[in-house]
């Protein structure tokens, strides 16, 4: 019975408890969200408009008279005429001229503040636990109960792992990353490009570690990709010059989505500016317009610029303010060798991290090379030709290549295989606690706990706090979903309107450089979020590309990352402040 004297134990146990009353007795509140279109006609004169980069037709529209929707705007109740979205038509008169504007309204509910619980469960047995994949069930259990929704495996976990994302990280992190991970260390091909890259560029740990950091600014496409890519990459190059884990997946986590941010040549400005819509805002009016404004707001990113260049400090050993789990893991790994905590779980298996290689195969370093060649390629290939990267092409073509290559050098087929599935057994652990967090993202969705959070927005706000109350609000959401484009999905329709609406109210001397402070407050306060969510899933594939126990991950980023967080809060209040 030593497990009921384990404060995990009892947090688990109250969580659940508290989770099944607030799902029995506690009563959703419903809002109406209204979200602007922007609406086009087509040459027959249908009209549409952008709906997850695909054409959504304009179809039964209703006048604000008719809606059963618009008179519930602005207000918190318990129940609804419908459920279902409607898309409404208003008509204003400014200065003699009629325009007509489409508006998406769209009911949602939470149950305000035990909204939080499935996240915080979560998160809150993560470092309790020092346990993901357990703390991660709690925290979906915990939401499941909450939304009144018992089958856990038909109606909670199916549906999120049968989405088209669970799917992508079903066949691109545990089919084709594991078994390309599994071929190279069948093959040695790691090794060969690490004795290659320490022979003619790397000269100790600096060196491994400014190779990490600058493919890190080379693959800007940000998330997934770039993590996966760079911890890969670099890996066996840092394993050999002694780079802890914990260093190593730091740098490959803050190397991601804050350069998406700083060079934003990626899915990002078309995906934001869809939320960024306002009313009556000019220089907000067409989607070239939102997407030059996201251009142009790059130099307040204050918080993805200092994640940067701490991580580039810390690669050059000139970082004066990291954890003392950070400095014990760099004294350990450079005094003896040991490139893990001891009581570390990593998020590889030693199937993966050590090369197998069969006897009399000669390893090349071009079956390294071509593979990371093949899936930059055409990943960014793709991108260009119709906006779509195809990280999934590129990885298969990778992988394939891996796969043939050796056998076509003389490695038989038997032990090609055994690399390929000695390399799916090694990223189970990793890709499971990927679907699970998947899916406690989808919980916290549905429980409505970002939506509680910018509810409590509404009243009165000093204008030159705005940025820094939208920096909170969206750190808080992302770490407690996992997700920072979730984030912006659920703020950014809130935060403009909002912040246009302050700096009128407040005479500010320059709204457009307000609504630019804001906006950057809430980018900048998702990636941060979304980067140190121990249930985010490019902190879990931050830890598995390099090797790393996902929670000494979480613990070892946090402090330079919340330095920088505070920082940029500064900058961007101070700004505010003179721009009054």
């Amino acid at each position: 019975m030593k497990f009921l004297k384990a404060p995990g134990f009892w947090v688990t146990v109250i969580g659940l408890a508290i989770s099944l009353m607030a799902g029995l007795m506690v009563k959703p509140t419903w809002l109406v969200e209204k979200i602007e279109l922007d609406v086009h006609t087509r040459e027959d004169g249908s009209q549409y408009y952008i709906k997850r980069k695909a054409e959504a037709p304009i179809r039964d529209v209703l006048t604000v008279e008719d809606s059963a929707l618009w008179p519930l705007l602005k207000q918190s109740v318990s129940t609804l005429p419908t459920e279902q979205p409607e898309i409404v038509r208003q008509a204003v008169t400014e200065d003699g001229e009629t325009k007509t504007s489409y508006f998406l309204l769209m009911p949602k509910k939470h149950w305000g503040f035990w909204s939080l619980l499935p996240a915080v469960m979560a998160v809150a047995l993560c470092f309790i636990t020092r346990e993901p994949l357990t703390a991660l069930a709690g925290g979906i259990i915990a939401g499941a109960l909450l939304l009144q929704e018992y089958d856990l495996t038909g109606k909670v976990l199916l549906p999120a792992i049968g989405t088209g994302t669970g799917a992508t990280l079903i066949v691109l992190y545990l089919w084709f990353l594991g078994g390309l991970l599994g071929i190279w260390s069948r093959t040695g091909a790691a090794q060969a490009f690490a004795d290659y890259a320490t022979e003619k560029f790397v000269r100790g740990p600096r060196t491994a570690k400014l190779v990490a950091w600058g493919l890190g600014v080379i693959f800007f496409q940000g998330g997934t990709m770039s993590t996966v890519l760079v911890g890969t990459t670099v890996r066996p190059v840092a394993d050999k010059e002694k780079v802890s884990h914990e260093e190593l997946s730091f740098i490959v986590d803050s190397t991601a989505s804050p350069i998406a941010v700083l060079l934003p040549f990626n899915a990002w400005p078309l995906y934001i500016q869809a939320f960024i819509y306002v009313g009556g805002v000019s220089f907000l009016a067409t989607e070239a317009d939102r997407v030059g404004f996201f251009y142009n707001t790059i130099w307040l990113s204050f918080y993805a610029i200092l994640a940067v260049l701490f991580t580039f400090l810390l690669s050059i050993d000139k970082l004066p303010f990291i954890s003392r789990t950070m400095r014990n893991a760099i004294q350990r790994s450079r005094e003896t060798g040991q490139l893990d905590a001891p009581d570390a779980e990593p998020m590889l298996t030693k199937e993966i991290e050590e090369a197998n290689v069969p006897e009399g195969y000669r390893a090349s370093i071009a079956e390294f090379f071509i593979p990371i060649v093949l899936i930059i390629g055409i990943t960014v290939a793709g991108y260009l030709y119709d906006g779509s990267p195809r990280v999934l092409w590129g990885f298969g073509a990778g992988m394939l290549y891996a796969f043939l290559s050796a056998l076509c050098r003389g490695m038989s087929l038997k032990d090609v295989v055994e690399g390929l599935t000695d390399g799916l057994k090694g990223v189970v652990y990793g890709s499971v606690i990927l679907l699970l967090a998947l899916t406690i993202g989808g919980i916290s969705k549905q429980a409505g706990g970002g939506l509680y959070l910018v509810d409590l927005l509404q009243g009165e706000i000093p204008y030159w706090l705005l940025p820094f109350i939208l920096q909170l609000l969206t750190m808080f959401i992302a770490f407690s979903t996992g997700t920072s484009f979730g984030t912006f999905a659920v703020t950014f329709p809130l935060a403009m309107p909002l912040a246009w609406a302050v700096a009128q109210a407040a005479g500010v001397s320059d709204p457009k450089f307000f609504m630019a402070l804001c906006f950057a407050a809430v980018i900048n306060g998702s990636v941060y979020g979304d980067q140190c969510s121990p249930i985010s899933d490019t902190t879990v594939l931050s830890s598995m590309a390099t090797g790393c126990d996902l929670m000494d991950h979480v613990r070892t980023q946090i402090v330079p990352c919340s330095l920088a967080a505070a920082l940029a809060a500064i900058g961007w209040t101070v700004l505010a402040l003179i721009n009054g």
